[in-house]
């Protein structure tokens, strides 16, 4: 990852932030510049999501990839929130115990590092609720 990139998307990682369309109450993450079903009649909003929300669907990663080795087995999943829109996060927590259906909170965890020497990025992860 890159350190502009990084910078730019650091308020959506760490605060949930996405929009919503005002005129058909819409609600997007990541955010969006325009509405795909108003258009141009739509205006778009900042929100901030409060994270909770369900996992709708989920794998167990054993063979993670590069950089990722220690933290085998893990739970990526798809976490519908509250207000509406679907991400796809790590899900904290014994992969045994997942199921679909299970309520989540968001945490703040390390997502990563760039390189062996590089910065350190933190950003949302999901737990159970």
């Amino acid at each position: 990852m890159s350190v502009p990139r990084f910078w730019r998307k650091q308020i959506a990682r760490y605060n949930l932030v996405g929009t919503y369309c005002k005129a058909c109450n819409e609600y997007f993450y990541p955010p969006r510049n325009l509405c795909p079903t108003c258009r141009r009649e739509g205006e778009i909003g900042e929100f901030k999501f409060n994270g909770n929300g369900e996992l709708v669907t989920y794998t167990v990663i054993h063979a993670a990839a590069e950089g990722f080795e220690g933290q085998t087995p893990y739970v990526l999943g798809i976490v519908q929130l509250e207000e509406g829109p679907r991400l796809t996060s790590q899900i904290v927590g014994d992969p045994k115990e997942m199921h679909i259906g299970l309520k989540v909170r968001p945490v703040f965890r390390r997502l990563g590092q760039s390189g062996e020497r590089g910065m350190i990025y933190y950003g949302t992860k999901f737990v159970p609720a």
